[in-house]
């Protein structure tokens, strides 16, 4: 035990010959993959990574294993290149980590901040009840909550857009299991699949998107996305359409007071749309990042939340002067922001600052010899979606970026798909399959998703084959 931590203490001890050389010729990179902290660093990260995967069961926030893991693997890394004084270099890296870490967090907040005020204005609760109201039979209620779960997710993220129609589901068939079940395995399928073709769908699309910020040439422009539309499509009508065929006809006799959309409601969806566009014009027609437009799309929000305060206290005083009792209940931007995912945020951070510091010891570097170099590009992506059935899509999209291997804008577009809907595969495989499991505890579980595993997985590949097809003019260079 003393020797081990010896190693980690003074790692230059088992660096070969040859990596050290290289480090006094001024090379930039030290291949550390074989020493001693390289090894621990992996441990690590490995370790912390069961215990995100073991949330369900320990109830341990994800946030924080990875947090004490980034902390502790660059505190190692620094400590390891002293001897050869490149400590400079690895500040650098580090600080173009949480550079990136912080473009991307920041976007990611804003778009909690307008969902969360969304959510107060009333608006996904006013379109449950909606749907309830409406009275479809079984078979209806499974493909409009797969069909709105596709075509919200592009805006929303895939967890919020999956609850909510998780909530449609359990309200009028809560007491039908198997309905249940397969309705939420579509709402996940869906989810995860509308998710892949928009830049603001899922966290991975974003990073892709936001990448080229930071490269020459760029990795995929905005409206490129959109050409995954008819694969992610079919990577949900293929399952849909045979679980479909399990759904009864059957009307679910349910009752649900209609909720009524708060005043500004609508403002506040319309904003959302116009800051996104402001988010897309900074960055096409003025080559500045999307984050920058996405804060000024905040602005938008807090202005309007000083209107809405205004008028809320307006009417309070009219009405107080009747005799009522209460209070003005404002609306504050800040509450809405202090109610962002923040445990997601936090891992997110986690998550890019652990991958950041394996890549600087050159473990991405061997990852992407053997994946993209041995199995080549195609393979490889394939593989990636596998992959993100088990391990977080961030992660596994974050370590393509960082490896960042020559591929045509086709292959970028692939890996961009099959990290989205690779974690349909299974229900621990995607944010969205895991709250539901949360939220129909008992109806939707592991194994029961597991039984439509090779549905999903056919549509899967039919989405890979599809794109292929439809986009063969983006794998030429």
């Amino acid at each position: 035990m003393k020797k081990f931590s010896l190693a980690l203490i003074t790692p230059a001890m088992v660096f070969t010959p040859s990596l050290a050389g290289a480090t006094a010729s001024g090379h930039t990179a030290i291949d550390m993959t074989g020493s001693g902290t390289g090894i621990a660093a992996l441990l690590i990260f490995t370790i912390a990574y069961l215990l995100v995967m073991s949330e369900e069961f320990t109830h341990l926030r994800k946030s924080k294993p990875v947090i004490l893991a980034a902390g502790v693997i660059w505190a190692m890394i620094a400590i390891a290149y002293k001897p050869f004084g490149a400590s400079h270099e690895v500040e650098t890296t580090l600080r173009h980590h949480i550079l990136e870490y912080a473009e991307l967090g920041l976007f990611l907040l804003v778009a909690m901040t307008y969902i969360n005020a969304m959510t107060e204005r009333n608006v996904f609760e006013a379109l449950r009840t909606w749907l309830i109201k409406k009275e479809f039979n079984l078979r209806q209620l499974f493909w409009i909550t797969g069909l709105l779960a596709f075509f919200i997710s592009p805006v929303a993220d895939n967890l919020t857009t999956a609850l909510l129609m998780c909530a449609v589901v359990l309200s009028v068939g809560g007491t039908r299991r198997k309905f249940v079940l397969v309705a939420c395995i579509n709402i996940v399928v869906a989810a995860n699949a509308g998710g892949a073709y928009s830049p603001f769908g899922d966290i991975t699309t974003l990073m892709v998107w936001q990448k080229n910020i930071h490269t020459a040439e760029g990795v995929i422009d905005f409206w490129a996305f959109f050409a995954l539309f008819i694969p992610s499509l079919i990577n949900w009508l293929v399952p849909a359409f045979a679980m479909s065929l399990t759904v009864p006809r059957e009307l679910p006799h349910t009752e649900s007071k209609p909720v009524e959309m708060k005043f500004g409601a609508w403002a506040v969806i319309a904003l959302f749309i116009v800051t996104i566009a402001t988010a897309v014009c900074f960055h096409s027609l003025f080559e500045l990042p999307p984050v920058v437009g996405m804060m000024t799309g905040l602005s938008y929000l807090q202005f309007f939340g000083f209107y809405l305060k205004v008028r809320e206290k307006r009417l309070w005083r009219r009405n107080n002067r009747r005799g009522d009792i209460g209070s003005p209940v404002a609306f504050d931007v800040f509450r809405h922001v202090a109610h962002a995912e923040w445990d997601t945020l936090l891992f997110f951070y986690g998550v890019v600052i652990c991958v950041g510091g394996l890549g600087f010891l050159g473990y991405l570097a061997l990852a992407s010899e053997v994946m993209y170099t041995g199995w080549g590009p195609t393979y490889a992506n394939i593989a990636v979606g596998l992959m993100s059935a088990i391990v977080d899509n961030i992660p596994v999209m974050f370590a393509v970026l960082t490896m960042m291997p020559d591929m045509t804008e086709g292959h970028w577009l692939l890996v961009t798909l099959t990290a989205g809907v690779g974690g349909s595969l299974l229900s621990i495989g995607s944010a969205a399959g895991v709250g539901l499991m949360g939220q129909a505890r008992g109806k939707y579980t592991f194994f029961g998703h597991l039984k439509w595993t090779p549905v999903v997985a056919l549509g899967y590949a039919a989405s890979i084959a599809a794109h292929f097809l439809v986009n063969a003019h983006m794998f030429e260079y």
